[in-house]
This record gives structure tokens, C-alpha cells and sequence, in this order.
């Protein structure tokens, strides 16, 4: 997540900002309340996004007052963690839904209140509530939501005779194959897939992304076990086996530089780089095109991963009314927004998240900002909201998805078989998820 630089995706008049400082009050009696809320919302188009709301509720209320605190996101759990055990844990904390059971299991996260739960539940699509839970209860409002599709860049796919997106895994391997190519000495001009250990969003998020097209799942349903040892799971990590034994993926290139220079054909990935790859490569960007991810088969229903984060409620905070207030106001009620369309509503926090070229959870929203004109790349993001599934975020699930990424890599690199890499993941996932409850 601290690799993203995002560009503004609608103009700046989609958030509402106030023009007064946030007030930070003195202590004394009659001061305003002060509630702190930690974020990784730390530089550039983010900071500035969620500062605009922020000083609109501080220019429009007297009684209770906002005062953002960020670090960068690699540090995020660790302050959560930290600050909480030294007392100093702020009143509203934004974690990457991945963590939520870890954060839930140590006492960080207050469950919302029913009226609060009835609102994220009724106004948010099933991905981004199950995301916002823990055994059942929900713990707060999503925000940033991210699904993943299949990149593609055009101009390659018509250079070897395809003329459209592979829509099922023969045709993906197909198309694979047919973009590749190398030189004479065996080194990689153009990656007919991309799989890249680059990082976390590409080496285990595109590989759940498949898992989920082929209506599987990483962890088993009570999240005391891995799943991924089945025959959905089996299939994927064959699939991408087969891609790199046959010379159409090279895992130790960096998949996003390749893709934007046009040395990869194809990648899987979140919805979020559209507006990199839009800034970054200007006129070349029109030769981006975004399918849904291939299912196995024609006539399977679709899948794919979401990831995402969410804003809750720490257990320390002396002023959880309040804070759930201020959350209500951000992320549930609707205010005028300037489209295309008269009269067009939106909540505060789609607002923010589109302006930077992201999602939220809120499907009436993501219609409305992003309308019939905006990015056509976008909308298989939109619409794989209905249908995505989230991680899982059971209390071991950070460790849980680093073990899978290292077993991945070690299968792409030849160091394990298909065999021996799933073994691996259910041994070393299954002892991380059971000793984490």
C-alpha cells in the first residue's frame, strides 16, 4: 500500500472542505471534546483527501472537535499495538481489514453499536461488511475497498492475433503464450502474465483473486484451518506452475514497471492502479483495457478478492458516542455532490475515496460519482463488488498471508512442486491460525 502515488480521478469539488484549523482544545472545563484518529493517511493526495472533511466537522461543530494523527502504513499495526499498550491508543483508528481479528483479539476494536451495525450493514456491499467483522459482530464503517481484475494492454493482445481479453483459464494461458516473448539469449522481452514477488498485492493477491474466480477460499469458513489444499486451490497454483515452467511468466521482474513499458501483456490486480497507470503513462494509457478475472471454465460464476480497510472505535476511548457520531457523519450521510447528474448524493467518505481514485464498499455511491463517463477501466472494479470475496481476517491472518506468499514464491522459483508447496501452506497456516485463537 506505501507504493501507491494516486492522481486526483475527479475534480476536487467532490469533497467539501471548511477552511477552519482543527481546534485542539486547552483541557479546561467547557473545552470542546478532542478525539484523535490514527491513519496511514500520512502524505500527498491522501493526507489532503481526509483532512477536507475533517475540517468541514470542525468548522461546523462546536461541542466535539477531530484531530488526525498518521504514520506510514508499514508502521500502522505495530503504533495500533504499541499505543494501545502504553495508553495512548486514539479514539478512532482506520486498520487494514486483514488485521481486525488480531486488533478485536487484543482489545483494540469496540464492536458498533446496533444502530451503527444496521447502517453498515443495509449501506455497504456484502464484501465490505463481512471485511468490517469478527465472529458475526460488526466493528466499523468501511472505507478504501478494493477488488481485482484483469489488466491488459491492448496493443499486445492484437499483436498476437486476439481480439479481445481472455475470458476463461484455457484462453488465459492462451493469450499468455502467444504474447510472450524472449530474445535469443532466453531473457524476457515481454511477460505474457505477470507474476511478480514484488510484493503482497501481487504475489498473494492475484493469486486469491484466481483462487476466489475458481470459487475457493484461503481459510476455511470457522478460520481454525486453510482451505487452499482443495481442488480450487490445487488448480491455481497448477495454472500458475504451468505459466512459468513454459517460459510465460518471469516472477523476479517487477510487474508494474513492466506493465506500463509494455513488457507485460497481462496482470491481476487491484482497482486502485487504474489511476497510476493513467498518470503515469499519459497517451499509452488508452491501450489499457479491464476484464473481469477468467473463471476456469465458460459458465462459471464470477470471483475475485477484495481487500480493504475500515474506520472503528478503539475500547480505550473515553467518548465512544461521540466518535461513533463523527463516524455516522462521515461515512453514512449523504450530501450534494457535482456530477453529471441534478441533484446527485453521496457520502463523505465515497467522496474522498474517488477523488483518489479508489472504491468504497457503497455501490449507490460508486454509481453516482463515477456515472456513464467516467474511466470505463473502472467498472469491472465497481461491479465486482457484488460478487467479490475479502480476506480473511482472523486473528492470525497477517502471519497466515506471508506464509502463503513465501510458499508461493518457492513455487514459482522451482523450489517447491505444486504438491509439496500446498502441503507447506496447510502445515505452516494451519499451526498460525489455530495457536492465534
Amino acid at each position: 500500500m506505501g507504493r501507491r502515488h494516486f492522481a486526483l480521478a475527479l475534480p476536487s469539488a467532490l469533497l467539501v472542505s471548511g477552511c477552519a484549523a482543527p481546534y485542539r482544545g486547552s483541557g479546561r472545563p467547557g473545552d470542546p471534546i478532542v478525539l484523535t484518529l490514527l491513519s496511514h493517511y500520512a502524505s500527498g493526495e491522501l493526507k489532503q483527501a481526509l483532512q477536507g472533511p475533517v475540517d468541514e466537522w470542525n468548522a461546523t461543530h462546536d461541542r466535539v472537535k477531530v484531530r488526525t494523527k498518521a504514520v506510514e502504513f508499514t508502521d500502522l499495526l505495530t503504533t495500533f499495538m504499541v499505543r494501545q499498550a502504553a495508553g495512548q491508543g486514539a479514539d478512532i483508528i482506520h486498520p487494514y481489514c486483514l488485521w481486525n481479528g488480531q486488533l478485536v483479539r487484543a482489545g483494540v476494536l469496540r464492536p458498533a453499536p446496533s444502530g451503527h451495525a444496521v447502517e453498515i450493514g443495509r449501506g455497504y456491499g456484502r464484501a465490505a461488511v463481512d471485511a468490517a467483522s469478527v465472529g458475526g459482530r460488526v466493528y466499523g464503517y468501511p472505507t478504501e475497498v478494493q477488488t481485482y481484475a484483469l489488466y491488459y494492454n491492448k496493443r499486445l493482445l492484437r499483436a498476437a492475433g486476439l481480439g479481445s481479453p481472455p475470458r476463461t483459464w484455457r484462453e488465459l494461458e492462451e493469450a499468455a503464450y502467444r504474447t510472450a516473448r524472449r530474445d535469443r539469449y532466453g531473457n524476457t522481452l515481454v511477460q505474457g502474465f505477470g507474476l511478480s514477488t514484488y510484493d503482497d498485492s501481487t504475489t498473494v493477491g492475484q493469486t486469491l483473486a484466481l483462487l476466489g474466480a475458481a470459487g475457493g477460499s484461503f481459510v476455511s469458513a470457522d478460520g481454525r484451518s486453510t482451505a487452499i489444499d482443495s481442488p480450487a486451490g490445487r488448480a491455481v497454483f497448477e495454472l500458475e506452475h504451468r505459466l512459468v515452467v513454459r517460459g510465460a511468466s518471469t516472477p523476479g521482474i517487477n510487474v508494474y514497471k513492466a506493465f506500463q513499458s509494455g513488457q507485460a501483456a497481462m496482470v491481476i490486480s487491484a482497482g486502485w492502479w487504474t489511476a497510476s497507470l493513467r498518470a503515469e503513462m499519459g497517451r499509452d494509457y488508452r491501450e489499457v483495457g479491464v476484464a473481469p478475472v477468467p473463471v476456469p471454465r465458460a459458465g462459471d460464476r464470477p470471483g475475485t478478492l477484495s481487500t480493504g480497510f475500515m474506520l472503528g472505535v478503539n475500547t480505550a476511548s473515553e467518548h465512544p458516542r461521540e466518535a461513533w457520531e463523527f463516524l455516522r457523519w462521515l461515512n453514512a450521510e449523504k450530501v450534494g455532490v457535482r456530477t453529471a447528474r441534478q441533484g446527485a448524493v453521496a457520502t463523505r467518505m465515497s467522496s474522498l475515496q474517488v477523488s483518489v481514485g479508489s472504491l468504497t464498499g457503497r455501490a449507490d455511491d460508486m454509481g453516482t460519482l463515477l456515472g456513464a463517463g467516467g474511466d470505463p477501466n473502472l467498472r469491472p472494479f465497481r461491479e465486482a463488488l457484488a460478487y467479490a470475496v475479502p480476506e480473511p481476517n482472523v486473528p492470525g491472518a497477517q502471519q497466515a498471508k506471508s506464509l502463503l506468499r513465501q510458499n508461493i514464491e518457492a513455487l514459482w522459483t522451482g523450489q517447491r512442486s505444486v504438491d509439496e508447496a500446498l502441503r507447506a501452506v496447510r502445515r505452516q497456516v494451519d499451526q498460525e491460525v489455530s495457536r492465534s485463537w
